[in-house]
């Protein structure tokens, strides 16, 4: 039976939730006739069922030109009525605050029946508008969502001009960023320019502008006003702003965290601190570890609540000294104030500057989660969830993400490299009775590293974005404009070259990282195996395959690549007898001289070969299982089930390219 014909036989059966599931599945299919899709989205929602599945089958066929009156009596009913009266009082309360207000200049607003503009609430978040000169509806609009997609602050030479703002998000983020023009000695108004007065208007029903004119950074502008741009305050309004110091940066002004993420290990990190470590609008630091920022921020602020005058002589003591009960952010914040980049930020600057912050863990260790059916993959990291609940990040009310990503096997291969010699350096650093530090699968700890694949409505992801490694070396104009954009900060000379603490950095804009293969730490095998589990985002973005040739996968297959990775099974095999073997004898010196024979110590050595084997075909047969359930895997999810999407990728400006793009 169609879904359509069981939806309505369950309905004339009363079985109300079985018949909305049956609906919902007959919208879902996308073959239904005008009526049907009428039919249904009406049972849904006087059923009181998914009434946005309905609003939206409702829309479409407004704007299809299907059943319009009938229709708008619905929604008008349904969906805008009972709102109307929320609308019309907050565009009556902006209307009198900006009446109010010194730097709007018009204030003829409509009356509220003359708007052009009808704003049909949706959901929680946002509206549906509609458009009676056109008689159609618009698209969603969620006037929170919490992305900057402008280029403000690209020039600050000039006092901000941002036009046709419409995002309640982003004017906060204007006006919490931009300084007040008595901070910086000079005229910094954010002028919000509109080109048309009354769809200015019709957004008062749905923005807040009331606590935005508080600080009166504020300057509207509208139609032909635009020529005022900038204003001479001290010729119009006799105020000069020149008579004024420059104020230091307070810990609550920082309120911009951009986080640039550990993608995976030896993924080309450091390049880009070092590329924005200078820059005068950012505070700075090397990379560091989570956890040891996170313990000394929170001692820090342990120590502060038990005894303040302790820090009397710190750096941080007048920043956080004037704050009513200062946050683990505010001690976060005041920590890169004394300590970031040299303090080579720039407090005249006409904004904040933002918070550069790179989290470091040893690795990126990501599981995946079958469901029932096997077909959906839950990823799942201990690493990022404790960043995702860190106050650290969620004191911060406006995130910038970027990602690096390296090619996917050189990354691979350099951190086999350094898991060995770190492993070698800190064992021989081992004293005696001590635990050694055997190298772990970092074969299989990549192929299940897909964290390039983000929810879209995480918070710290919902304004990401990822940059390649390779175009930042060999397009570095092209792409830190691009980047800079993004970021909203200005692209400056300081990102012409690679600095940190020490100054500038010599390996700067070598091509080593770019073309080192690393042949000594990775095989063909293992690399076609890891190309293969990666093949999407290689395609994604715009990396060759140059080890998986596209040949039939089967079992054979898997096999024969998991175990072909010579190199790091051999280095795991060296590390892992080294240790197991020293633990050995150390326990046979325990037991006394006569103990101590070259025989023992054959047998001790043979007995951490055979453990270190047993290792190797562990590592093995967990890549095996790994790959296969990889297979069955037809997309991946979050945790509510809900589909992950590949982090966009950053676009560079074609005229700015100095060399093909990489491959």
């Amino acid at each position: 039976m169609e879904p359509i014909a069981l939806a309505r036989r369950l309905a004339e059966l009363g079985q109300k939730k079985e018949a909305q599931k049956a609906y919902m599945v007959a919208i879902s299919q996308g073959n239904l006739s005008p009526m049907e899709q009428l039919e249904s989205a009406s049972y849904l929602f006087f059923s009181k069922g998914n009434a946005q599945a309905a609003f939206t089958v409702f829309v479409r066929l407004y704007n299809e030109g299907h059943y319009q009156s009938e229709l708008m009596d619905i929604l008008r009913q349904g969906f805008y009525q009972p709102n109307e009266k929320s609308l019309r009082d907050r565009y009556a309360r902006n209307c009198r605050a900006l009446n109010r207000y010194p730097y709007c200049f018009r204030k003829d607003f409509l009356p509220f029946e003359d708007l052009p503009i009808l704003f049909f609430p949706y959901d929680k978040k946002g509206y549906i508008p509609y458009l009676p000169d056109q008689n159609r509806f618009g698209d969603y609009v969620n006037f929170n969502d919490t992305i900057v997609n402008r280029y403000f602050f690209k020039d600050l030479e000039n006092p901000v001009l941002a036009e046709d703002v419409f995002s309640q998000y982003q004017l906060e983020y204007l006006n919490d960023n931009v300084r007040k023009s008595e901070w910086v000695g000079r005229e910094n108004h954010i002028y919000l320019y509109y080109s048309d007065w009354s769809t200015f208007c019709s957004y008062l029903q749905c923005l807040d502008f009331r606590e935005l004119l508080k600080e009166q950074k504020l300057v509207f502008l509208f139609e032909d006003e635009k020529e005022q741009y900038p204003i001479d305050f001290k010729a119009r309004f006799g105020i000069d702003y020149s008579q004024y110091g420059i104020k230091p940066i307070g810990v609550r002004e920082v309120n911009k965290l951009i986080w640039h993420t550990q993608l995976a290990t030896h993924n080309g990190g450091d390049f880009f601190n070092e590329i924005l470590f200078g820059h005068s609008n950012l505070l700075a630091l090397d990379s560091v570890m989570m956890s040891s920022v996170e313990q000394t921020i929170r001692d820090t602020r342990r120590a502060w609540r038990k005894d303040r005058s302790q820090f009397v002589h710190s750096p941080i003591y007048p920043l956080l000294y004037p704050l009513n009960s200062p946050t683990e952010k505010d001690f976060f914040v005041a920590f890169f104030l004394t300590h970031a980049s040299g303090n080579k930020y720039d407090p005249a600057s006409r904004i904040a500057p933002a918070l550069l912050f790179q989290p470091h863990f040893p690795n990126m260790i990501y599981e995946i989660h079958n469901t029932e059916d096997g077909k959906r993959g839950v990823l799942f990291s201990r690493q990022y969830e404790e960043i995702r609940k860190s106050p650290l990040f969620t004191g911060f009310k406006y995130v910038k993400t970027f990602t690096p990503m390296r090619r996917i096997t050189t990354s691979y291969a350099a951190s086999t490299r350094f898991t060995y010699l770190t492993a070698e350096k800190n064992n021989a650093e081992k004293k005696e009775g001590e635990r050694g530090e055997v190298i772990l699968d970092v074969l299989g700890i990549r192929i299940l590293n897909r964290s390039f694949m983000v929810d879209v409505w995480d918070r710290l992801y919902r304004d990401s974005i990822l940059v390649r490694f390779e175009d930042g070396k060999l397009n570095p104009k092209a792409t830190f404009t691009a980047l800079a954009e993004f970021l909203d900060i200005p692209y400056t000379e300081s990102m012409t070259y690679c600095s940190n603490y020490q100054g500038i950095c010599e390996d700067g804009f070598r091509l080593t990282q770019v073309y080192s293969t690393y042949d000594d730490f990775a095989d063909d095998a293992d690399r076609a195996l890891l190309e293969y589990c990666m093949r999407d985002a290689y395609q994604f973005y715009g990396y060759d395959l140059h080890y998986y040739c596209g040949e039939p996968v089967d079992d054979d297959w898997i096999a024969e690549k998991a175990s072909g990775a010579v190199h790091l099974d051999g280095l795991v095999k060296e590390v892992y007898e080294q240790v197991i073997g020293k633990a050995f004898l150390e326990e046979l010196e325990k037991q006394g001289p006569e103990q101590n024979a070259p025989l023992h110590k054959e047998a001790v050595k043979a007995k951490a070969a055979s453990e270190a084997q047993m290792k190797v075909e562990e590592y093995h047969a967990s890549r095996v299982k790994v790959v296969k359930a990889m297979q069955r895997v037809v997309f991946f999810v979050n945790r509510q089930g809900q589909p992950l999407q590949m982090m966009k990728p950053l676009k560079l400006d074609p005229a700015l390219l100095e060399q093909p793009l990489y491959r």
